[in-house]
């Protein structure tokens, strides 16, 4: 069953369970959709592996982006802290983000190459094959089982030339396709896009064509984890005698773990701080950034909002935004070009020139993947529901028939079995949860979507407080009730309006049985309802009502 990663991008997390042995594949964030106020991002809900965590025998993680570790921190104890297999990359990547969370527990980490091989519980032999996308130290997970193999891909794409990284083994997985594959778990997340993949060293041809060009200072927003294009962009500093300032806490971060590993490979000479930045000549000058998605606290913003201790943007600056726009964005990075453009910068972004390679297979690698493999079943993951049918079809191109390709949704059961000497799977009616778990600053699951309706009524229509003062022993008003109102009416300018309510919440108040002390939450409810449909019947909007009863 997959957790998350079925009807979205990201929130990547695989459960395969076999007999009394349990294993977990990823354990990703995703991040908030526009309407989701406040919401810092999005966890797996875990609540069928709660109590089973004598049956866990293991993590295993793909790759170091967060839609596929961000979640380690907040499950991992309910999990009962099993051990993580993973590359060395990954596993600093993890370690460094574990630092944050004070209270969660200390990780035991395994770290594995293409040619480890693990005994996981009685029922899986887990082996490893290297594959490549936007960040080094990428494994497709190869799980042996007594039914047959599952492959678990992970983000992957093909790349006969990757940046400090090997490319993917493409005779092994001919190889472990001849001996006959059960289930292919597939990245669907490029699915929708035709031909194939460009290479991340051919970025390197298409950026030096821009760097040759600039005599000012080159400023360039990417993804801080997207390692193999901050090598190309640091083999050109080097080249155009530019030396780096590194801008935003992750991208220092990631850095600092590449280069001590050997992933990233550079002269340290070459990265500068904020006393030589002052120092050296524009054309000398090459500041690497996050924020190439508009985000409002990254690097990009505090510049052009001029928030930025050091930077501000002059004419003669060249800002390069480096990576593709996530869906959502759009708006947010437009206005982020229109600022920096008003401020004399001259803006390049990946659509002028080929200057973004994605890290996930587009349609003709996806088919060659499943050519070498020959899976018997297939089942997309990891994309939004229309990426997963687009990958079901690119398999009935490739052969496999209707009923050997699992479209799932988020916590179906997929079961395979023995019948009558062969193995058939299917896809089950039975779910999990898997409905979201929000995290809110330290708050984890404690937001819930009554919450969220909440914050987009106040957020769309705003709120009115109504404070009524009542004699405890008649219940009638004592004065006239307060009104307040936030993101409503702007009250000096609709005084009428607000006498109006005023006098609606006396009458209320007052229409009540004398015989009977006053009830305060039937008035509560009495103030609430009908306000809010005398407010809606003046002004077309429902703003939220919060009644406060003060008994004297």
């Amino acid at each position: 069953m997959v957790l998350g990663g079925l009807e979205e991008v990201g929130r990547n997390m695989t459960v395969l369970e076999n007999g009394d042995d349990i294993i977990i594949v990823d354990m990703g964030l995703q991040f908030p959709e526009e309407d989701m106020l406040g919401i810092d991002y999005i966890i797996p809900n875990i609540s069928y592996l709660e109590g089973k965590s004598d049956k866990i025998r293991g993590v295993i993680i793909t790759h170091g982006h967060y839609d596929h570790i961000g979640a380690i921190p907040h499950l991992m104890a309910k999990l009962g802290n099993p051990p993580i297999y993973t590359g060395a990359l990954t596993a600093g990547l993890i370690g460094k983000r574990q630092v944050e969370f004070r209270q969660a527990p200390k990780l035991n980490m395994v770290l594995v190459n293409e040619n480890s091989e693990i005994k996981l519980g009685k029922e899986f032999r887990v082996k490893f094959l290297r594959i490549n996308h936007s960040i080094p130290d990428c494994f497709a997970v190869i799980v042996e089982t007594s039914l047959g193999t599952i492959i678990h891909t992970g983000d992957f794409k093909i790349d006969y030339s990757p940046v400090n990284d090997k490319p993917a083994d493409l005779n092994r997985i001919a190889q472990i396709g001849g001996r006959g594959v059960l289930l292919l778990l597939s990245d669907s997340t490029d699915s929708t896009h035709p031909g194939y993949q460009i290479s991340e060293s051919s970025i390197g041809d298409e950026m030096d064509k821009i760097f040759e060009k600039i005599e000012g200072r080159i400023i360039i927003g990417t993804f801080a984890s997207q390692l193999s294009r901050v090598q190309k962009i640091f083999d050109l500093a080097e080249k155009y005698d530019r030396k780096i300032y590194l801008q935003g806490r992750s991208m220092n971060n990631n850095v600092e773990i590449a280069h001590q590993i050997g992933y990233l490979k550079f002269n340290p000479k070459i990265l500068i701080n904020d006393a030589d930045l002052k120092h050296l000549p524009d054309n000398k000058i090459l500041i690497i950034g996050t924020g190439a998605q508009g985000e409002s606290n990254a690097f990009l913003s505090r510049v052009v909002n001029g928030e930025h201790r050091v930077i501000s943007l002059k004419p003669g600056d060249t800002v390069i935004f480096s990576s593709s726009v996530i869906p959502g964005n759009e708006r947010t990075i437009q206005t982020l070009r229109d600022m920096m453009v008003r401020q004399g910068a001259n803006v390049i972004n990946y659509e002028m020139m080929d200057i973004h390679a994605g890290g996930h297979a587009k349609q003709e690698d996806l088919k060659l993947m499943m050519r070498l493999l020959k899976p018997k079943y297939i089942m997309p993951i990891e994309g939004n529901h229309y990426m997963l049918r687009a990958h079901a079809q690119l398999a009935e191109q490739v052969g496999l028939s209707k009923d050997h390709i699992l479209v799932a949704d988020n916590g179906q059961v997929v079961e395979f079995r023995k019948e009558g000497g062969e193995v058939r799977g299917i896809l089950t009616k039975e779910k999990v949860p898997t409905d979201y778990v929000m995290v809110d600053g330290l708050g984890v699951g404690d937001v819930s979507n009554i919450v969220l309706r909440d914050r987009r009524m106040m957020a769309e229509d705003g709120m009115i407080v109504v404070i009524a003062t009542i004699d405890s022993k008649t219940g009638d008003t004592i004065g006239n009730p307060d009104i307040i109102s936030r993101g409503f009416v702007y009250m000096k300018e609709n005084r009428e309006l607000i006498e109006k309510t005023r006098m609606k919440v006396k009458k209320l108040v007052k229409d009540h049985n004398q015989k009977t002390p006053a009830d305060d939450e039937y008035i509560k409810n009495k103030i609430r309802n009908d306000i809010s449909q005398f407010l809606f019947s003046q002004t077309k909007r429902r703003p939220m009502v919060l009644p406060v009863i003060i008994k004297v």
